[in-house]
């Protein structure tokens, strides 16, 4: 069933577990989050990013996953991330996006009050929920993602970003990056804890890829609802596909995206049962 993201994350929040958001660009990405969901009877979040626009058909999109998702026994969400202009926001909404991701981490904090707060307007108006971000993710390793400065978020100025813009959940940057770490990860839970202290909202970890999952349990414990997953899941397949076609002739296409589906999906296991602390 098509569900509405804020629904999920404030039951989330209720019962301190978290919900995977996959970031999908192909038909089987988007049927093995389905799938792995309605295996491990937990909700589900398909994310597809503002940079994937160019190569997926948004509005057929949003109908292929919206039907798959009518079909599933389970609660499915489907957010907008990461997006940076208006105007892809507005499409989403009305082509049945459940929530978007306003990301203005970019701009001065009173610009990305001032645009964040014209996104909340427009999206609750259509009764979509709204996330934001305050700091920024650097980015690591095989990541498609934007470079970020890394900036970590100011509870401070996430309580007062909170207040002044009506957002309904909050990226919070704590040193966690987009793609694989380069290094040690250098994660800030103290600096959650006095976010979550701050913040009465669902809040978002982005960059799940390779962070211990010590930290990210407890990191759900310290109020992270929603966990971004995006390279794990890409190196995943593409190390199938790789492997796979080094050892073969010629096969058919149907046969090896059947097969890579396969191999995303003990990866979107592993982070299903790991934010739902199972």
């Amino acid at each position: 069933m098509i569900v509405d993201t804020k629904k999920i994350l404030t039951d989330a929040q209720r019962n301190q577990y978290a919900v995977a958001a996959f970031n999908v660009y192909s038909l089987e990405t988007v049927q093995a989050a389905i799938k792995v969901a309605e295996q491990e009877n937990q909700p589900v979040i398909i994310a597809l990013g503002e940079r994937y626009f160019p190569t997926v058909d948004v509005e057929g999109f949003a109908a292929m996953v919206k039907a798959m998702a009518e079909k599933a026994t389970v609660p499915v969400a489907l957010h907008l991330d990461h997006a940076y202009e208006k105007e892809s926001i507005i499409r989403a909404i009305r082509c049945g996006f459940t929530s978007v991701m306003f990301d203005g981490s970019a701009h001065p904090f009173e610009e990305n009050v001032r645009l964040t707060k014209e996104i909340v307007e427009i999206a609750h108006m259509a009764g979509v929920s709204v996330e934001a971000e305050i700091g920024s993710l650097a980015k690591g390793e095989f990541s498609d993602e934007e470079e970020g400065t890394g900036t970590l978020t100011d509870p401070k100025a996430a309580k007062a970003f909170v207040e002044a813009t009506g957002v309904d959940f909050l990226a919070a940057a704590i040193g966690t990056v987009h793609g694989m770490y380069k290094g040690e990860p250098k994660i800030d839970l103290p600096l959650l804890k006095r976010i979550q202290q701050a913040v009465d909202l669902p809040l978002v970890l982005h960059g799940g890829s390779g962070t211990p999952e010590a930290v990210v349990k407890e990191a759900v414990q310290l109020g992270i609802c929603k966990v971004n997953v995006n390279t794990e899941v890409s190196m995943a397949a593409v190390s199938f596909m790789q492997d796979y076609l080094a050892s073969k002739d010629m096969v058919h296409l149907s046969i090896v995206m059947s097969e890579m589906q396969q191999a995303m999906e003990p990866v979107m296991t592993k982070f299903v049962r790991l934010f739902a602390n199972k």
